[in-house]
């Protein structure tokens, strides 16, 4: 059971898990409908339909070092308010893709503010992770970022079905006006809470960041795999074997990750990152194997619910390992960089899985995910023994520092000593 700390945590995250609900549950309600708009609304092709889907992906991928660093500099209050601001421009452009005649130029629009809700994506949820380990304080950053991510994946999970109830019944403009309109209202709800300043320490640079981080991502980035299977296939899987209710494995993988999120978010601080998503991606690895092997509906659901509490926890295990290993006034910056990680497995694994599922059949694509996730497990195994690097040398110059200050100090006393004696 979560301990005092861990209820002390969400109460303070709390609010900023309203918020990131509120400001992901915006970029949800498009998901269903911006294939059916561009193609049966604007009369475009399927490569526009896919530009105008993976834009906004693309840019999350692209603006998150700067999201990062913008977060340290500025602030993280500072960070999810842009964010908030600049999500709420991309519905006006929805809206104004409405206007145009030529569905050319109101497929450009269209990209351009996939673009932008990219950005704001990126700069929301670092900005809001940020600040949220800041406020939790650092024993519990396993914790902020298994929330704040179940946050995200419910909003992601709510927002569809409303989107396309809203697109059925009043069309994509009100797809636009409910963009252009949360953000704002959600910048009234972080409003009354409690900034925390930039620190005014030197930064180390970004590749140096991106160099300590690498591991955890890539051990994130691997597990993600199998999430990107689920997601584009097992639906597909059932309707191939003639199972009924295709969507049920789907809404079982996702209510198995949000409820071990919220209830189990703080062992990555308590037990250590490493060795918990060292458990979950063999947890991870068994469910999509269990897909793999499914004969009945039955197994594959067993399998996606354990793929679901598996995956749930990689993340924010890897995660804990990835801001061990920088400096607290970096830990946006980190935070960027590790993302960009998960980002671009995401974009990537699609159409690769998409290439084996045609090449050897569906179930290949998880027997691929599984292989992905048990890839990973090394990369956790060396985080066993934790070597903070950049965190490390940070601790160093600080004591050093330290030292010349005392130094400094009993330097002046001697001196004004030896003075007085003189005199």
């Amino acid at each position: 059971m979560p301990d005092r700390t861990s209820r002390v945590s969400f109460n303070a995250v709390l609010p900023l898990m309203a918020a990131v609900f509120v400001a992901f549950l915006v970029i949800g309600l498009a998901m269903p409908v911006l294939p059916l708009h561009v193609h049966d609304g604007l009369g475009l092709g399927t490569f526009v339909v896919g530009l105008v889907a993976g834009s906004q992906f693309a840019s999350a991928l692209l603006t998150r070092p700067w999201a990062g660093g913008f977060s340290d500099r500025r602030g993280a209050k500072r960070a999810a308010a842009t964010g908030l601001v600049i999500a709420a421009i991309a519905g006006l452009l929805y809206l104004l893709s409405l206007a145009p005649a030529s569905p050319t130029l109101a497929g450009t629009i269209l990209v351009f503010g996939r673009l932008l809700l990219g950005a704001a994506e990126s700069v929301i949820i670092t900005g809001a992770v940020t600040w949220g380990m800041i406020l939790a304080g650092p024993a519990s950053t396993g914790r902020v970022i298994a929330w704040v991510g179940a946050a995200m994946f419910a909003a992601f999970a709510a927002g569809a079905p409303i989107g396309a109830a809203l697109y059925a019944a009043y069309g994509f403009a009100a797809i636009g006006i409910a963009t252009a309109v949360a953000p704002l209202g959600t910048l009234l709800l972080i409003a009354p809470m409690r900034a925390v300043p930039p620190t005014e320490q030197e930064r180390p640079p970004f590749l140096r960041v991106l160099g300590a981080v690498w591991q955890p991502g890539t051990g994130s980035a691997l597990s993600s795999v199998g999430f990107g299977a689920i997601t584009a296939f097992v639906t597909l899987l059932f309707a191939l074997r003639g199972w009924s209710h295709a969507w049920l494995p789907y809404t079982a993988f996702a209510g198995v990750f949000i409820v071990a999120r919220l209830l189990l978010g703080h062992l990555p601080d308590r037990m250590g990152g490493a060795k918990v998503a060292l458990v979950c991606l063999l947890i991870e690895a068994l469910g999509l194997a269990s897909i793999w092997l499914a004969d009945t509906a039955s197994l594959a659901l067993l399998g996606a619910a354990l793929t679901g509490l598996g995956y749930s926890l990689v993340y924010p295990g890897l995660g804990v390992e990835a801001v061990s290993r920088v400096p607290a006034e970096s830990r946006g910056l980190a935070m960027g960089a590790y993302t960009a990680f998960l980002d671009l497995a995401l974009g990537a694994s699609g159409p690769l899985l998409g290439l084996v599922a045609g090449a050897a059949g569906l179930e290949a694509a998880f027997l691929c995910s599984a292989v992905a996730a048990l890839a990973a497990v090394p990369i956790a195994f060396r985080f066993l023994k934790p070597r903070p690097l950049l965190a490390k040398e940070a601790a160093h110059e600080d004591a050093r520092r330290a030292r010349c200050d005392c130094d400094d100090r009993f330097v002046t006393i001697d001196r004004g000593t030896e003075a007085h004696a003189r005199a």
